[in-house]
């Protein structure tokens, strides 16, 4: 079974002044003239995984990552209850790719990632076609009202006392306006040791939905440091609770802007939280996408489906600039 490639390092990286004060890391790796393949991480919030670079050959690609606002090593950092999300939106994260783009000097770029990587991939592609050669999919998702109640009260059917403590640990008052929203009331609330209890249990609720994925990560979302912890819980709340800034069903009704342009859709069968219906409806409205369902994996991946990226990277690697 492919395995990744061996540990690369940054031949360059920085901070991009992106406006609204925001500052994002970014860095190159691989070899600077190989075809561009930029890596979209998820979360929103999550930071970009330096392991992601050995999913590249370093021969054939000119490695691109990046930590979107207010995470990883960007500035200023949204574990700092006082940084305002304000200039933190889906229409904010394109922008941002955008000038990245021409920052380096990129024409087009293979874009990769998953979940939450997915939706931004899908938006940025369907705003600028043309700046993209190739997409590769793990874990589809397109951000949609009934896709964020289902992550966050559907799949409680499944898991109802984990999903009794993921409610209960918000005030029965504040709930009136759903969970999502109201934990995002907790986590920007006055008092620290209110925001710290949200935090813990909103991740306690991912990981108890990812809590069968043997072959996986389980336990993902609370192995992260506090501020990272808290950077991630505050952007996810802040992005679900506004459906993402996207209208319902828009990124579906747009993929024929997506026309000509290759993709692989990768889909665990046993992933809860992000069921398979998503990457279904996009792999049928976009004839260029081919769509491979990986059995063993959930959310957080197997052995085989880390394969399947890796095979179909490797083919759009070969398939030149």
């Amino acid at each position: 079974m492919a395995e990744p490639f061996p540990p690369v390092e940054p031949y360059a990286h920085g901070l991009l002044e992106v406006g609204d004060g925001n500052r994002i890391y970014w860095e190159t790796s691989g070899n600077p003239r190989g075809k561009a393949a930029l890596w979209v991480h998820g979360g929103p919030g999550s930071g970009g995984r330096r392991g992601a670079r050995g999913m590249f050959d370093p021969e054939v690609f000119r490695i691109v990552l990046f930590d979107q606002r207010g995470c990883g090593e960007s500035l200023p950092h949204a574990a700092d209850p006082s940084v305002s999300l304000e200039h933190n939106t889906t229409d904010h994260l394109i922008a941002d790719m955008e000038r990245l783009r021409e920052h380096l000097g990129i024409d087009r770029w293979l874009l990769y990632g998953g979940s939450w990587g997915s939706t931004l991939i899908l938006a940025y592609a369907e705003r600028h076609p043309e700046r993209v050669s190739e997409i590769v999919i793990s874990g589809v998702t397109m951000t949609r009202p009934d896709e964020i109640d289902w992550l966050y009260r559907g799949v409680g059917r499944l898991l109802p006392g984990a999903w009794e403590a993921f409610r209960d640990a918000v005030p029965e008052a504040e709930r009136g306006d759903g969970l999502v929203a109201a934990y995002d009331r907790l986590v920007n609330g006055p008092d620290e040791a209110v925001r710290v209890k949200a935090a813990r249990a909103w991740c306690a609720w991912e990981d108890a939905v990812i809590a069968h994925e043997a072959l996986g990560h389980p336990g993902y979302y609370s192995d992260k440091t506090d501020d990272a912890l808290m950077a991630f819980v505050r952007i996810c709340a802040h992005y679900f609770s506004h459906d993402a800034w996207l209208e319902d069903g828009q990124l579906l009704r747009d993929a024929h802007r997506l026309a000509g342009i290759p993709a692989v859709l990768i889909h665990g069968r046993l992933d809860l939280g992000s069921p398979l219906q998503s990457a279904w409806e996009l792999s049928r409205a976009w004839p260029d996408a081919e769509l491979k369902v990986i059995d063993d994996s959930g959310h957080t991946g197997s052995p085989t489906l880390r394969a399947a990226v890796l095979e179909a990277i490797a083919r759009f690697g070969k398939e030149g600039r």
